[in-house]
Order: structure tokens, then sequence, then C-alpha cells
């Protein structure tokens, strides 16, 4: 093949007009899901579309239902009013199932996410857990339910199999199994800390950037890893098993099933509480990560949070780590004022979810740190790749 030929097989396709079509009708969906309702010439200078371009895609997104007319712009000035359109947020209805290690709770929400019916979900009895979603949606409105996400603890594949791991109960896999064997619904497992992760990227203090790493800490410690944009499983839908990390100062290893001689060991919840013990304090742990226990306490805690940050930082260079979980939360701001000392990037954090991550001392491929909010809840985490410790 000459040249000439090699570059012109290489030059890409222009796009059929369908396929141009779908592109621009996802674009502003996409839109109208981020910013809330918008008229035709909001989405015009949002889209860079032409004005005929958008009045087509509004015509075939209403006439599919998808969108309608919620209101009227302009009120305070002369001349016609502008339609507002918006996504009609009863055409589908969504589930999300949050799965702990002896707990399970539903959520049922409608298009663009608005809470409508919530349950605790009966463990250990799968049939009757799936019946009572059900009757969860018919609460919501729902005929039935569109697409079912499960967050859960463990390993999930790449194609979004809930893997056997060792410490987690069976009643996982088999509340999942029951889900997409009954539910005519799309049913999608995922990690509860990569769903953390996702939610920060999409509406929490991670939305402007391209790669970081949460990390969860919680009754277990766990972390998720974006770079480049994309959530990172890894081979085997460990990437982010940081609490099997070897570090200093636990006396042992971690095995591959057992999680306690690794960083887990350090920052898990029950390593956390002994160290406060040990600076007098026996009140409530999130106030004494907040600081309520002093700056020894936090120092200390600190000093051993840095040293899973420096490996993070070390080996992947994400620019950023986001403190979610119960004790991330509630630690934030006060770990980043004690932290920075020795050679571990500082954990400069932002006080807060919601703002831009502070900019902390930055030794080597350091990180800034901040609190998530967008969307890491405050619960108990298991390790997911083992039993937790001791």
């Amino acid at each position: 093949m000459t040249p000439a030929k090699a570059l012109t097989a290489a030059a890409p396709s222009p796009a059929s007009p369908s396929t141009a079509r779908a592109i621009n009708d996802r674009l502003a969906l996409r839109l109208l899901q981020e910013e809330g309702p918008l008229t035709a010439t909001q989405l015009k200078a949002m889209t860079g579309l032409s004005r005929p371009s958008v009045a087509d895609l509004v015509e075939r997104l209403t006439g599919a239902g998808l969108i309608e007319v919620v209101g009227q712009s302009g009120e305070q000035r002369r001349g016609p009013n502008a339609r507002v359109y918006g996504i009609v947020a009863r055409r589908a209805y969504l589930a999300a199932l949050d799965v702990r290690t002896d707990s399970a709770t539903a959520v049922v929400t409608d298009l663009l996410g608005r809470p409508l019916a919530q349950a605790a979900l009966p463990v250990d009895a799968v049939d009757e857990a799936v019946d009572l979603l059900e009757a969860l949606g018919r609460e919501a409105g729902a005929d039935r339910l569109h697409t079912v996400v499960v967050g859960a603890p463990g390993l999930v594949a790449e194609g979004g199999d809930l893997r056997s791991t060792v410490g987690l109960p069976t009643w996982h896999r088999e509340l999942v199994a029951a889900l997409q064997r009954r539910l005519p619904a799309t049913v999608a497992v995922e990690n509860e800390t990569n769903l953390a992760a996702l939610a920060e990227q999409r509406v929490g203090v991670a939305r402007d950037l391209d790669s970081f790493v949460l990390l969860w800490l919680g009754a277990g410690v766990g972390a998720a890893v974006v770079l480049d944009g994309r959530l990172r499983r890894g081979a085997s839908g460990g990437a982010g098993e940081i609490g099997f990390l070897p570090v200093p100062g636990t006396g042992r290893l971690p095995s591959a099933t057992d999680c306690g001689g690794g960083f887990h060991a350090l920052v898990g919840r029950d390593a956390v509480a002994r160290l406060a013990a040990e600076h007098g304090w026996t009140g409530p742990l999130e106030e004494a990560v907040s600081g309520a226990a002093g700056e020894g306490f936090v120092d200390a805690l600190a000093e051993r949070l840095a040293l899973g940050a420096a490996a993070v930082a070390a080996v992947l260079d994400p620019g950023c780590l986001v403190l979610a979980g119960g004790l991330g939360d509630a630690g934030g701001a006060a770990l980043g004022r004690g932290g920075g000392r020795g050679p571990a990037p500082a954990l400069a954090a932002a006080a807060g979810g919601g703002g831009r991550p502070a900019r902390g001392p930055r030794p080597g491929p350091g990180c800034a740190v901040s609190v998530g909010g967008g969307g890491a809840g405050g619960g108990g985490r298991q390790p997911r790749g083992g039993a937790p410790a001791a």
C-alpha cells in the first residue's frame, strides 16, 4: 500500500445523518440532565448547533416523549416568551440498592434521580427483598423499573459479575441473581467505592478532574482509581485494594485473603479507634477525627494516612486524593491541617464537599487532597478482597 493510500484509508469517514442526529440528541439530553430546563436558544449556545438543527432535535425528542415544555422564560421582556424544555422525569424509573455486609437499602427515583420511595430490604431472604423492591417501585408510580444499580462491597469483574469474596456473605450474590432473574430491568452491579468515585466525578469535588483516587475510610479502607477520565478496575477487578498494601508499623504482612497486616491495620475503623483511645479519647470516633481528640491524635492519624497516600502518588500520580466514607468525610479538614510531615504528600483538604481541591505541598509526584461530598456516604465499608482484620 502506498503512503497516499494508507493516509486515505486511515482518514475517518464523516458521520451519517442518522448518527449525527443521535449524537446531537444525546448531547442535548445530557445538557438538560446536568443543567436543568433550557430554552432552544440556550441549547443552541451550549451545543454549537444551528438554530434549524436545534429545532429538529427538540421536535424529535418531544415526539419521542423524552422532553416536554416545563415553563416559559422572558416574562419580564417584550415579545413572545420562550419555551423552556426539560426531561420527562416520569419516562423511566430507576432503583439504587446500597448493599452492606449486614443490611440493604433501596431507593427508587425518577429519570432525574429525584428520590420517590425508600425502604430497608430484608437480608438472607432474597425473594422477599425483590418483592419489596417491586412494591417500592409501584409506590413511586412505576409500572416497571427500567434500571437497577447495586452497590456492594467485594470484587466486581469487568462484565459486572459480583465475585465470591472471603469474608462477605453469600446472600449478596444471591440477591443479584434474583434481581436479574425476576425483574424485566437492566441490573448493573458495581463496587460501592467505585460508585462513590463516579458520583464525585459527576457531581462532587472531582467533577473537573480527569485523574484522581478516592480513598474510602470507614469500617475498612478501600480506594477507587480514576485515570484519564476512566474508572480503572485492573485485571481482576481488584484495583484500589489499598487495604492490602504492605506498610511499616503493622508487625506483619497481609495475605491474599487477610488484609490485617496491611494498610487496613493502620487506618481501618478499629485501628483508628485504638489510636484515639491511646490519646485518651472515648467519645464518638467521627468527632475524634474532626479534631476533638486533639492535635496529637490528628497528627498521628494523618501520618498513617500519608503512608498510603505516598504509595498512591508514587505509583499512579493522580494529582488529587478524595477522602470519603464516614471517617474521611468527618476528618478531611482536620487531617489536612495535621498532615504533611515526613516524605509523604501533605494531606491538604478542602473543608467540605463541592469545592475545588485544596492544594498542599507536593514533594515529588504529590497529591492535593479534597473531601468528598457528591456521593461518598458515611456508612461502614468492608475491604473488597478479603476478611476484615480481627
